[in-house]
Formats: C-alpha cells, structure tokens, sequence
C-alpha cells in the first residue's frame, strides 16, 4: 500500500510542478512588472491553472501526512532506551602479581 502511495505522491509532485512552471510570470519579486494586465487581476485571479495548482497542493499535502503515518506504523512501538546497551567495557587491570621487567646490564 505505501509503495502505491507513494508512486501518487511522486506523481502529484511532478505535476505540480509542470503546473507552477506553466502558470504566468508576475513580474520581478520587488514588484517590478506587475501591472493591470497581470495575472492578479480580478477576472485571472481563479483561473484554471490556479485551480489546478491548489487541487494538487492538496493532494501532495494529504499523500505527504499519509506517508508520514505509514512510516510510522511500520516502526517497533519500543523507543531506543527501552533496548539494552550492546556495548560492553572491558576493564584491563594488570595482576597484582606481575612486576615490570627491568633490562639487567652487565
């Protein structure tokens, strides 16, 4: 089910995209361009491709919160820790018994 989820959701973003690049430009980001003839005029405003582009932001938001809740229902319900540590330490004491060796020189 998630792959299938998954292939509508890489769809939708494909799509979405195509949509946004097809739509017209506005003009410059600090308001350069933009005139009465522009795309935010009161007719244009809601035109199909807008519509278009908002039913798909949508549907990639519904399929984005659905994957997101698949992923989470296949994880194990234990947090990581609950698990016991794999990592042992060993402790390397010399023995009592053991005296340096010292070179004896003739």
């Amino acid at each position: 089910m998630q792959e299938v989820v998954l292939v509508i959701h890489l769809m939708l973003a494909v799509s979405l995209v195509i949509t946004i690049l097809l739509q017209q430009s506005e003009g410059g980001a600090l308001g350069i361009g933009g005139g009465p003839t522009s795309m935010m005029t009161g007719r244009s405003a809601a035109n199909l491709l807008t519509r278009m582009t908002t039913v798909l932001v949508g549907c990639f938001f519904v399929t984005s919160l659905l994957l997101a809740w698949m992923a989470k229902q296949d994880t194990l319900t234990s947090s990581v820790l609950d698990a016991p540590a794999s990592i042992t330490i060993e402790q390397t004491v010399p023995k009592v018994d053991e005296t340096p060796q010292v070179p004896v020189s003739n």
